[in-house]
């Protein structure tokens, strides 16, 4: 299973089940190449023809533009990528990947002004201050659960790193094809995926893709208006089992009202809704559903994202990161030597009590504030108190 995500959410979760968080951002040692490839990515002879569209798709996202790229700029993009992969093909080792900068270098050879126009596009991400892309792949992709934490990537880069991250999902999907495994996907803020036409053409193909090739695919989104507005929604819905809506705003329910047939009474389901309560769509069929999940269970601790609950959070991490072994990741650096760094996971006890502390301040709890509020019997396990005692 693989998760995008852009909040630390899912770290508990993926920490408990032994799984691995990689840590995309600009200040991280850790580092996924937007040039990977392995020679089952597509059907055809050749893996080329998908991958030019994942790079027509980046540098669309890069040089932006209402209308897309030009028809002379695909046409000089994909003959670098033709020729970047060249000695990859030939002989398939880690060394002969080529990188953001390969691609660069390919375009500035070119003598048309649109090629010279792309590869000005791609410096800021090559040399200059964005370079996080250009490095070669040095952590390992091989762990059961792999959760892309790109949360500090910035407006700037996000929609880059989520197309990055897809990318690199389909390269395990094509893998676990191999060996009869399925593949899970979990895209958090999904609908960023189909704001650019390339790009939505580019995610709803791999969409398709990932089912065919026993992968499940689940967009996550609380935007349901940039959602419901790309052109490609269409082909989501179709192409996907069911679809779990939960609470929605005004607005946003007169929008899936229409666009999903929903009556008036199933509208109720998800007009001011509690929690666990909502719509299941199943093909034709609306079913209205409340799911009231047990608190006491540990999973629940490991899954919660209430701010008065954070204090779970930090008893199960530290737990989850006494093992010494459990407190370093291997690392394969450029050059093929191998480091040992600290697990993000390790980190997790720290950064969820700043987290809870920026909540309690948002609400305005304190512990002088919150002592003066009767709320019933004191009990020594609360995760209120805990939390307040450490703020």
């Amino acid at each position: 299973s693989d998760v995008c995500s852009s909040d630390l959410e899912y770290y508990p979760l993926v920490g408990r089940l032994k799984g691995q968080v990689i840590k995309v951002s600009q200040n991280s040692t850790q580092y996924i190449n937007p040039m990977d490839i392995n020679l089952n990515y597509s059907e055809g002879d050749t893996p080329i023809a998908l991958k030019s569209d994942f790079i027509l798709s980046f540098c669309e996202l890069i040089m932006g533009g209402k209308n897309g790229l030009e028809a002379v700029e695909k046409t000089l993009i994909d003959r670098a990528v033709i020729s970047v992969y060249r000695n990859y093909l030939a002989d398939p080792k880690p060394e002969n990947m080529p990188t953001l900068g390969d691609l660069y270098d390919c375009l500035r050879e070119q003598k048309e002004r649109q090629a010279q126009r792309i590869a000005t596009a791609l410096e800021i991400y090559v040399n200059g201050s964005l370079r996080v892309f250009n490095h070669q792949t040095n952590v390992e992709l091989d762990n059961r659960i792999i959760c892309f934490d790109i949360k500090e990537l910035g407006k700037q880069l996000k929609k880059l790193g989520m197309l990055i991250v897809q990318d690199q999902v389909w390269n395990r999907v094509t893998i676990n094809r191999n060996s009869k495994k399925n593949t899970r996907y979990y895209i958090d803020e999904f609908h960023l995926l189909l704001k650019e036409e390339q790009t939505a053409a580019y995610s709803v193909e791999i969409w398709k893709r990932f089912r065919k090739w026993g992968g499940v695919p689940t967009g996550i989104t609380q935007n349901i208006k940039d959602l419901l507005a790309s052109r490609e929604i269409e082909n989501i819905f179709e192409n996907s089992d069911f679809i779990y809506m939960l609470n929605q705003a005004s607005g946003d329910r007169q929008i899936l009202a229409k666009q999903l047939n929903i009556s008036p009474f199933q509208l109720s389901y998800v007009t001011n809704s509690n929690e666990g309560e909502g719509l299941l769509f199943y093909g034709n069929t609306i079913i209205p559903f409340k799911d009231k999940f047990d608190t006491s269970l540990k999973l629940y601790s490991l899954m919660t994202t209430k701010p008065n609950e954070m204090g779970k959070y930090i008893e199960a991490e530290k737990k989850l990161s006494g093992s010494e072994n459990d407190r370093v990741v291997k690392e394969i650096s450029d050059k093929g030597g191998v480091r040992y760094v600290r697990n993000p996971l390790d980190k997790m006890a720290s950064e969820y009590l700043a987290n809870a502390k920026m909540w309690a301040v948002e609400l305005g709890i304190t512990p002088a504030s919150a002592s003066k509020v009767k709320m019933g019997e004191k009990k020594e396990d609360d995760p209120l108190q805990k939390l307040l005692k450490n703020l």
